[in-house]
């Protein structure tokens, strides 16, 4: 079993910037391909950004060229790198590590853009 547990998030003006973090247990942190999704008010759930064991990474066409994933396996963490901040990015953002069939999600950090 993993627990996931994410931070960084706040209230930030439009334009701003956010560093989230997701802080795994466990000692086969690097085997997980670890992904960032949000989900706003009324909305589904959306992949935001993920990254492969071997750091190959993937993101939502909304955040392309502002948010950066990364990962230190040395630490068991991933993180967001969120700038350029838009008011549409207001979220809840959760963590998910995932190696088939194992599957594991944090209990998400709100992110509320607004001036």
């Amino acid at each position: 079993q993993v627990q996931l547990v994410e931070s960084g998030g706040g209230l930030v003006q439009p334009g701003g910037s956010l560093r989230l973090s997701c802080a795994a247990s466990g000692s086969r942190f690097s085997i997980y391909t670890m992904t960032w999704y949000r989900q706003a008010p009324g909305k589904r759930r959306e992949l935001v950004a993920s990254i492969t064991g071997g750091g190959g990474t993937n993101y939502g066409d909304p955040v392309k060229g502002r948010f950066t994933i990364s990962r230190d396996n040395a630490k068991n963490t991933v993180y967001l790198r969120m700038n350029s901040l838009k008011p549409e990015d207001t979220a809840v953002y959760f963590c998910n590590a995932r190696s088939l069939p194992e599957n594991y999600w944090g209990q998400g950090t709100q992110v509320t853009v607004s001036a």
